[in-house]
């Protein structure tokens, strides 16, 4: 195997963030206000619509890891599922937001659910396999930085691209039509990401380590045993509850704090556009200090800039939006670097017992990192609740200053704080360049 890949290789691979990047951002983004501010569903019930399908999703990613561990086909052992599911979800999505006015909260949010575990079902096949291509397509360590780097590059501009299109497009309709185009101008961006990854990746090598026997469950007791997997995989967790959060909070900012539907794609750019510019510099700064050096400076710099946000109500809007970006500063890292560092461990894991249980691997971090992204929404919508926030299905709500502070700190200190937590697992990690060759 070439220690070194192909750039159309790197870049074809890296395509497949369009459709991760998607997906990830916009229904963490939209379906929570959809649900409360459109459908007029109570926010505490809007949370566990939210989470469910996510939490469905810590169940199947392990299994479709080990599925597509013990899939054979020429075309290679994971791309195929990129395309049957990656259509499949592009699909389900459109559903998603294309719910009809049944005349009850209840069937409408039934609906929702429906269709988001279904989209959910979809995704986990697509992304599991997805991301356990790196550390089959090459065994270089810093060939995966690398990888990494495009992937994270594109991953951000999808990220950008949707989530700042996402509610300009809303926003040029009335209702729940504007939900539904966008639900439509998200799904081609799902098919595009699809497409781009299947095709770009026919070329890359494909790795010869083959599958252990074995269940999921005994399989799932080696990746536990994983020590460093297990700190690397709890940070990342944790973060992701964090992001999940100021996602689901940047309209609810944008409306109520900032005072304008329009901003919340200025504010998604500042949190995202960041990432464009400072993802290859973390790929160096790691390349020179090391990835846990670097995944702990990006991460502080997360934490610090979130808290900053603590008096948004009161700061001039400019300081909101100048803080907004340098969390994307660290966004970029906390993304570049443990995605790195995953197929180190996998890898290890592998050359020591040759047997390639990087599917697996991939299905308990995909299974970590979908919870915390549901669990993000959820604790926020939870905040919400708390904090006596009006649901309706009318432009016309006022909201309490309860409410007001509640949307602010969701925004802010609830993910500081998370990130900031996340740093005492973080420095236990200790698998090292020399140990991941």
């Amino acid at each position: 195997m070439a220690d070194e890949l192909p750039g159309r290789v790197r870049a074809g691979y890296g395509l497949g963030s369009v459709a991760t990047g998607t997906f990830g951002t916009v229904p963490g983004l939209m379906l929570l206000p959809y649900l409360t501010d459109t459908l007029g569903i109570a926010a505490l019930v809007a949370g566990v619509i939210v989470f469910a399908p996510k939490a469905w999703d810590v169940i199947l990613n392990p299994i479709a890891g080990r599925i597509s561990d013990r899939f054979v086909d020429p075309r290679g052992p994971r791309r195929p599922f990129l395309l049957r599911f990656g259509l499949l979800l592009a699909v389900c999505f459109a559903v998603l937001f294309a719910a009809p006015d049944m005349g009850s909260r209840w069937l409408e949010g039934a609906w929702v659910l429906v269709a988001f575990v279904a989209c959910a079902t979809a995704y986990a096949f697509f992304q599991v396999p997805y991301i356990a291509m790196p550390a089959e397509i090459t065994s270089d360590y810093h060939e995966r930085t690398r990888l990494m780097s495009w992937r994270v590059a594109i991953l951000a501009f999808a990220i950008m691209l949707s989530g700042a299109s996402a509610p300009a497009v809303r926003n040029a309709f009335d209702g729940r039509t504007g939900y539904r185009v966008m639900g439509v101008a998200i799904a081609i961006l799902l098919v595009i990401g699809t497409i781009g990854a299947y095709v770009g990746t026919r070329n890359a090598p494909i790795g010869t380590v083959t599958t252990r026997p074995g269940s999921v469950r005994e399989q799932l007791r080696v990746v536990a045993a994983a020590r460093d997997f297990r700190l690397l995989l709890a940070t990342f967790v944790v973060q992701a509850v964090a992001t999940g959060a100021m996602l689901a909070g940047v309209d609810y900012m944008s409306r109520w704090v900032l005072g304008n539907d329009d901003l919340s794609t200025v504010l998604f750019v500042c949190f995202v556009g960041p990432a464009l510019v400072f993802t290859p510099m973390w790929s160096a700064i790691g390349q020179r200090v090391g990835k846990k050096s670097g995944y702990l400076a990006s991460s502080v710099v997360l934490a610090i800039a979130a808290l900053i946000m603590v008096g948004a109500r009161t700061l001039p809007h400019w300081t909101v939006f100048v803080a907004t970006g340098l969390v994307g500063v660290g966004y970029a890292g906390v993304q570049v670097f443990p995605l790195a560092m995953l197929p180190d461990a996998a890898a290890m894991d592998a050359h020591r017992t040759g047997a390639n249980r990087i599917g697996v691997y991939t299905g308990v971090w995909t299974a970590g990192e979908t919870l915390g992204l549901a669990i993000g929404p959820g604790v926020y919508a939870l905040v919400l609740a708390i904090g006596g926030y009006v649901s309706s299905t009318s432009d016309h709500a006022t909201q309490p200053g309860s409410a007001l502070t509640a949307i602010t700190l969701g925004f802010s200190l609830l993910p500081g704080v998370l990130v900031a937590l996340s740093l005492l697992l973080l420095v236990r990690y200790s698998l090292t360049e020399q140990d991941a060759v």
